[in-house]
C-alpha cells in the first residue's frame, strides 16, 4: 500500500435515509476509483459494502461497512451507515471518528425523517458534510426544491455547485457551475468516461443566475471575498474553490451535489467534491482528551511522532473471532505491540492489524494517525475505549448511545444450549451498544432489548445463522424504564463476619435526584478525602449501577437519576470491595424507596407520509394508538404527519398503514424521550 501524506487523506461516512441511494451511490466511488470492478447492484445482492446475508436478502444496510479507495492520489477512507432507524448506534459510532460525510438524499422524496436524524448526529459531533442530491432521473424529481428543502428543515446553508442537465427522466448531466462546462456521462462503459463540453444554450441563463447564487452564498460567509464580491470584483475559480473549502470546513456551508448513482451520473464530480471540500486530518483541531487519573484536558495532534491514541468505535464478531475497529488519532502501531487501555488499566496486544474492505482484510505491519484499521486480538476493549501509550495516558471522548425501547424473552430451546445462549448475547452486547441483555428477577427469564422489531428481528437471525443457536423467544414488548419524584438520600453499612478469618465491611451514604438530562444514570463522588480507599470506588459505583438495573415499582431498569455518594466509613483492616459493593447497592435502594417511583414508557417521534385521500383515515388510527399530532404539512398528492405516540401503540404499525393507504403509506419511527405511563395504563399493566 502506497504512503499517503496526511493531507492528502479524507476519513469520509455516506448517511442518508432509507432507500436515498447511499450504499448504490457508495458503489459507485469503489467502481470509479477501481477498488471493484464491477458495479454492484442493491436489489440483485451483489454490492460490495452489503456484504451480510441479511443485508442482500433485504436490500437494505444493517452495518456499517469501512473500506479504502484511492481518487487523484487522495487517499479515501470511507464507511457507508444503515438508513434504518433501527441501527442508529452503527451511524452515531461512525460519525464520532469520522472527519467528513455526505448526506444523500432522494430527489423526489428530499429531506426525509432519518436524514434529519442522522443530520443532526453529524452536528452533535460536528462533522462537515457534503449534500449528494440522487435518482434526479426519477419522475417528481427537484433538485431546486431539495436545496430549499435542505436549507428549511435541517438550517443548513446548502449552496448547489453543479446544475442539472434535463430534468426528471430527461436528465443527462450536470454543469460544473465553477468552471461553467456541462458534464455528460458515457452509457457504453458505466459511466466512466466524463466528457466536459460548453454549457447548451437553452441552460446558459439559468446556468448564470444558478452561478451568481453560489457566488453570493460562499461571499457571505467568507470575510475575505465579500468586499470584493460587493465591488463587483471577478474571483478566478481557484479563489472560489478555496472560499468554498474553508467554508465547508468551518461548517458555514453545504456544498451541494447532485446526479443519479444508479445509472452512473455524477459520482465523479462528487469524488472531485470530496478531495476538494471536505477535511483531511491536518484541517480539523487537535483531538481533545482527558487524563485518566487527573482529568486534564489533553490534546493530540495527528502527527506520528505525537504519543500513540486510537479510539475503539466498533466491534464486530463473527464466526472467526472479534474484530475491533479503530481510528488512529496521533502516533503510530505496528502488529505485535501492546497497548494501553486506560479504562480497565491493562495492556492489551495487537496481534495484527487489517485495513478492510466490507468483510475483507488486508493485513498491514503499522498504522498511523488518520488511519481507519480493524485489529485482531483484543480481549477486554469494548466500543467507546481509548487505547494509548501506556507512558502517556489519555481518555478521547466515550460515546452515548440512545436507550432499547423494545424487548423480547428469550430461551436456548434444549438445557444443553443455555451456556451457549448465554456466552453468545454477550458477544452480541459487546458488539451492539444499543443491545442489552438482563435477567427478570421474578421470572428468571432472560430478556433482550434492542431498537425496535426489525433490530430484534436481525439478532434473532444472526443468534440462528452465524452462531447456529435456535432459540425461543417471545414477541416483543416495551421496554419499560422507571425514576424517581423527588431527592432522597439513603444509607447502608454492610458487616459480614468471617469465622477465624478476617471481616468485611463497607459503608456509604448518598443522596439521588432526578435528572433529565441524560437518561442513563449518573454516579459521582462527592465523599470528602479519605472516607474510603480510593481502589474501592469502583466496587461503589458498579453497586449502585446494578442496584439501578431494578426499579422499586415493577422491577424495571431505572433512568434519569443522578446519584452522588457523599460520604461512608471504612476499617483499618476490614475494609471489603464486596462489602462496599453491597452496601452502595442497598444504599441506592434505600434511597430509591423514600423517593418514589413513576414506571416511563418510550415515546417515539414518527413520521408518516400519505395519499391526501386516506389522510382522515390515518389520523383517526394515529388518535387511537395515543398519539399527539404535531404538525400536518401538505404537499400535492399527499400529506406528512408528524407528532408523538408510545412504542406500545406501534407494534405492526407499519401493516397496519399499507392496509389503510392501500400500499402507499410510509413511516419511521425514532426514539424521542421517557414519559410516565397514564394511570388507566399503568393500573392495567403494572396494577399500580
Amino acid at each position: 500500500m502506497p504512503a499517503t501524506p496526511l493531507e492528502k487523506i479524507r476519513n469520509i461516512g455516506i448517511i442518508a435515509h432509507i432507500d436515498a441511494g447511499k450504499t448504490t451511490t457508495s458503489e459507485r466511488i469503489l467502481f470509479y476509483t477501481g477498488k471493484e470492478h464491477k458495479l454492484g447492484n442493491v436489489d440483485e445482492g451483489t454490492t460490495a459494502l452489503d456484504w451480510y446475508p441479511e443485508e442482500q436478502q433485504r436490500g437494505i444496510t444493517i452495518f456499517s461497512a469501512a473500506t479504502t479507495c484511492y481518487w487523484k492520489e487522495h487517499r479515501i477512507n470511507l464507511v457507508d451507515t444503515p438508513g434504518h432507524v433501527d441501527f442508529t448506534a452503527e451511524v452515531e459510532r461512525s460519525l464520532r471518528v469520522l472527519d467528513g460525510a455526505v448526506g444523500v438524499f432522494c430527489g423526489v422524496g428530499g429531506v426525509e425523517p432519518q436524514s434529519e436524524t442522522v443530520w443532526r448526529q453529524a452536528d452533535r459531533y460536528g462533522v462537515p458534510r457534503l449534500a449528494f442530491v440522487n435518482k434526479l432521473d426519477r419522475p417528481g424529481a427537484s433538485f431546486p426544491k431539495v436545496i430549499l428543502q435542505i436549507r428549511k428543515v435541517l438550517r443548513a446553508n446548502a449552496v448547489a455547485l453543479v446544475w442539472p442537465i434535463g430534468e426528471e427522466t430527461g436528465f443527462r448531466g450536470v454543469v460544473d457551475l465553477i468552471e461553467r462546462r456541462a458534464l455528460s456521462f458515457s452509457e457504453d462503459d458505466s459511466g466512466q468516461t466524463v466528457t466536459a463540453e460548453d454549457v447548451p444554450a437553452d441552460l446558459r441563463d439559468e446556468v448564470e443566475v444558478a452561478r451568481s447564487e453560489m457566488l453570493e452564498a460562499v461571499a457571505n460567509v467568507t470575510p475575505w471575498m465579500e468586499e470584493g464580491f460587493l465591488e463587483g470584483r471577478t474571483f478566478s475559480n481557484d479563489e472560489i474553490r478555496r472560499a468554498i473549502r474553508e467554508g465547508t470546513i468551518g461548517r458555514r456551508i453545504v456544498p451541494v451535489f447532485g446526479g443519479s448513482s444508479l445509472h452512473n451520473k455524477g459520482v465523479q464530480p462528487l469524488l472531485d467534491g470530496i478531495l476538494a471540500y471536505l477535511p483531511s486530518p491536518l484541517d480539523l483541531p487537535p483531538i481533545e482528551g482527558k487524563h485518566p487519573e487527573t482529568d486534564r484536558p489533553l490534546f493530540r495532534k495527528p502527527d506520528p511522532k505525537e504519543p500513540f491514541s486510537a479510539l475503539v468505535f466498533k466491534i464486530f464478531t463473527d464466526e472467526f473471532g472479534e474484530l475491533v475497529y479503530m481510528r488512529i488519532y496521533s502516533g503510530c502501531i505496528e502488529s505485535g505491540e501492546v497497548a494501553w487501555n486506560p479504562r480497565i488499566g491493562k495492556r492489551e496486544r495487537i496481534t495484527r492489524l487489517n485495513l478492510q474492505h466490507a468483510q475483507h482484510r488486508e493485513a498491514v505491519e503499522s498504522a498511523g494517525p488518520g488511519e481507519i484499521v480493524t485489529v485482531v486480538g483484543l480481549k477486554l476493549t469494548k466500543t467507546g475505549d481509548t487505547l494509548c501509550d501506556q507512558k502517556h495516558p489519555v481518555v478521547l471522548g466515550r460515546m452515548s448511545f440512545p436507550e432499547p425501547v423494545v424487548s423480547m424473552a428469550i430461551e436456548p430451546k434444549s438445557s444443553a444450549e443455555k451456556d451457549k445462549l448465554a456466552d453468545v448475547l454477550l458477544k452480541m452486547e459487546k458488539d451492539d451498544p444499543t443491545f442489552v441483555t438482563r435477567t427478570d428477577e421474578e421470572t428468571g427469564q432472560t430478556i433482550v432489548s434492542g431498537m425496535g422489531e426489525l433490530h430484534l428481528d436481525i439478532i434473532k437471525n444472526k443468534m440462528k445463522n452465524t452462531y447456529k443457536v435456535d432459540a425461543n423467544v417471545g414477541e416483543p414488548r416495551v421496554a419499560y424504564r422507571e425514576t424517581i419524584l423527588r431527592a432522597a438520600g439513603g444509607e447502608a453499612e454492610f458487616v459480614r463476619k468471617v469465622p477465624d478469618g478476617k471481616g468485611q465491611y463497607g459503608h456509604v451514604t448518598l443522596t439521588i435526584e432526578p435528572d433529565r438530562r441524560q437518561s442513563a444514570v449518573q454516579v459521582s463522588n462527592a465523599a470528602p478525602e479519605g472516607t474510603f480507599p480510593k481502589q474501592f470506588w469502583p466496587a461503589i459505583e458498579d453497586g449502585i449501577r446494578s442496584s439501578a438495573l431494578t426499579g422499586a415499582v415493577a422491577g424495571y431498569p431505572m433512568v434519569y437519576v443522578k446519584a452522588t455518594v457523599t460520604g461512608g466509613s471504612s476499617h483499618p483492616t476490614d475494609a471489603h470491595e464486596g462489602a462496599f459493593n453491597a452496601a452502595a447497592g442497598m444504599a441506592f435502594q434505600r434511597a430509591v424507596s423514600e423517593a418514589g417511583g413513576v414506571v416511563l414508557e418510550p415515546i417515539m417521534k414518527f413520521d408518516v407520509i400519505a395519499p391526501a385521500e386516506n389522510l382522515g383515515d390515518v389520523l383517526d388510527d394515529l388518535n387511537r394508538r395515543r398519539a399527539e399530532i404535531q404538525n400536518v404539512e401538505h404537499e400535492e398528492d399527499r400529506a406528512k404527519i408528524t407528532g408523538l405516540t408510545p412504542i406500545a401503540e406501534m407494534f405492526g404499525y407499519a401493516n397496519a398503514l399499507r392496509s389503510l393507504t392501500q400500499g402507499r403509506g410510509t413511516s419511521s419511527l425514532e426514539p424521542h424521550d421517557y414519559r410516565p405511563v397514564p394511570e388507566h395504563v399503568s393500573k392495567a399493566l403494572f396494577g399500580t
